[in-house]
């Protein structure tokens, strides 16, 4: 079913990608622009633990909602590292690490389920790892003031640098597991 509670907070997700990134193009306070970006990404970080939890308790997963989750995650980490990167609050570097794994591991997934070895290349610890220092990185930089007086933009800083690593790590795992199917197959 496309529309379901756990698709409707999915899908919830995506619209509020526009939300983090339009909100710098209006005429606001830096601060309220940096405020009402971190709630916006906030709430779609929350949406992504929810739904997928909603859907295993109440017995609602589908096709469709296993296909448009990730979608969702990726767009709206992409959409959030473009917009840090032309704030200046994010290396650029970064964010081609972060989203050419991305790539690469949704194809490599999509080419492992193709060929009946997608168990292979599962969720791992080290990619659950990498996703919470991102969704904890993001909305630091976003947000970018302090808080509480503690210095938030760099605490974020290096946050994101470590999950730039952690990300470089988890596809070198993913990589490593699909590495004797794809030595078969390239022969």
């Amino acid at each position: 079913m496309i529309f379901n509670l756990p698709n409707s907070l999915t899908w919830t997700r995506i619209v509020l990608i526009p939300v983090v990134i339009g909100i710098y193009y209006l005429p606001l306070p830096p601060h309220e622009q940096n405020l009402i970006a971190t709630i916006a990404f906030v709430v779609a970080a929350i949406t992504d633990w929810f739904d997928g939890w909603v859907a295993r308790k109440l017995g609602l997963t589908s096709a469709f909602g296993a296909f448009l989750d990730p979608v969702a995650d990726k767009l709206m980490v992409a959409a959030a590292l473009i917009i840090l990167v032309q704030l200046d609050r994010a290396d650029s570097i970064v964010a081609i690490i972060i989203v050419g794994r991305e790539i690469t591991i949704s194809a490599l997934r999509e080419w492992m389920a193709h060929i009946g070895a997608a168990k292979s290349v599962a969720v791992s610890f080290i990619g659950k790892l990498k996703t919470t220092a991102q969704m904890v990185a993001i909305p630091m930089l976003l947000y970018h003031d302090k808080l509480f007086g503690l210095p938030i933009a760099e605490m974020g800083e290096w946050l994101i640098w470590l999950a730039a690593a952690l990300t470089l790590w988890s596809m070198g795992y993913y990589l490593g597991k699909a590495w004797p199917e794809i030595r078969q197959r390239a022969q």
